[in-house]
């Protein structure tokens, strides 16, 4: 179902800043025109449509709880089998079959490395089958949404994580909202309620997360294939050393690379060490973002590729729960 204007607006302006108060669609409601009920209604309507997943925190990977993103070489026979046991595991959040001879690959993000260490062993105790673990290990560029209009999305300044201040209330709180804001007039004061906590402190940690760039982004979090960005591409690069600096600075500024970020090489199956994301409407459209990607860093005769996605197996948020992927 295409949204319509009105719609289209509402996840335009809130995929980030959605407001840290205790009758949020309110605010949201105002900016375009609409009462509380209208705009939730609105939300739900997205939400059942499958056009937004959730309403929530995005998180700086590797900060509060543990990531990687991993892969797979799997017979084309296989695939589909096991695709499903990867997403049964209910620490994988992202699961997508790609275009290269590692043709499966996954994200694991969970309450700490134990847990993440053992999804991995039981996918390969599962499959028989070799994980490629790449974990991060610098990010130079976490998008923060992208425009829905002819506009690319402002660059928006994230805080420093040095700054943050660490609570055992934080996990507890994301691990509430990682399948979202509850779509309701006072949707803070739920989530207090069920951890036994005050809505201030909610709002605060929130916001102390937001400030300190644990949170990279607050809001709407879409499907990109439902707002018409069907082709999901993952370009990579194999970028020596002495020039990582200077191309990575090139790559991350460019205002269609929604993530820019650096994970290790595992040869011979995988020589490249710098990716980027691009979501764009064609493949025609991808590659033409991509080729100025290599015109303006000067990296077009650097070993490279490009990973489109052929299928989703499983999207989801993030899971927090400090006991979640242990068994």
């Amino acid at each position: 179902m295409t949204p319509n204007q009105t719609e289209l607006a509402l996840i335009d302006r809130w995929q980030h800043g959605f407001p840290l108060v205790e009758k949020p669609f309110a605010v949201v409601g105002r900016f375009a025109a609409l009462d509380q009920d209208e705009t939730i209604g609105i939300f739900r309507k997205m939400r059942d449509n499958d056009v937004i997943s959730r309403v929530g925190a995005v998180v700086r990977p590797n900060t509060v709880g543990a990531s990687t993103l991993a892969a797979m070489q799997v017979p084309p026979e296989q695939l589909e089998q096991v695709a499903g046991i990867v997403s049964r595991e209910p620490l994988v959040t992202h699961n997508y079959e790609r275009e290269h001879a590692l043709n499966l690959w996954f994200v694991i993000t969970g309450a700490g490395p134990e847990a993440v260490a053992a999804t991995i062993r039981r996918i390969h105790d599962k499959t028989r089958l070799e994980v490629v673990d790449l974990p991060m290990l610098e990010a130079y560029h976490l998008g923060l949404g992208f425009s829905l209009g002819a506009a690319p999305p402002p660059r928006r300044e994230v805080g420093n994580p040095a700054d943050y201040r660490p609570d055992p209330r934080d996990r507890t709180i994301l691990a509430a909202i990682e399948d979202g804001l509850p779509l309701i007039e006072r949707p803070y004061r739920a989530v207090a309620d069920k951890l036994d906590l005050k809505q201030s402190e909610v709002i605060d940690r929130l916001e102390h997360m937001k400030a300190s760039g644990i949170v990279t982004r607050f809001g709407c979090v879409v499907r990109h294939e439902k707002l018409g960005y069907r082709s999901n591409a993952m370009a990579v690069w194999d970028v020596p050393d002495d020039r990582l600096d200077d191309v990575v600075e090139s790559f991350a500024r460019h205002p269609k690379v929604t993530l820019c970020y650096r994970r290790p090489r595992h040869l011979p199956a995988w020589p490249y060490n710098i990716f980027c994301m691009v979501h764009a409407r064609s493949r025609w459209d991808a590659y033409s973002v991509i080729d100025e990607i290599n015109l303006e860093s000067d990296s077009g005769l650097l070993r490279q590729a490009v990973l489109f996605s052929r299928r989703c197996f499983k999207q989801r948020g993030a899971v927090f729960s400090a006991t979640a992927g242990l068994n």
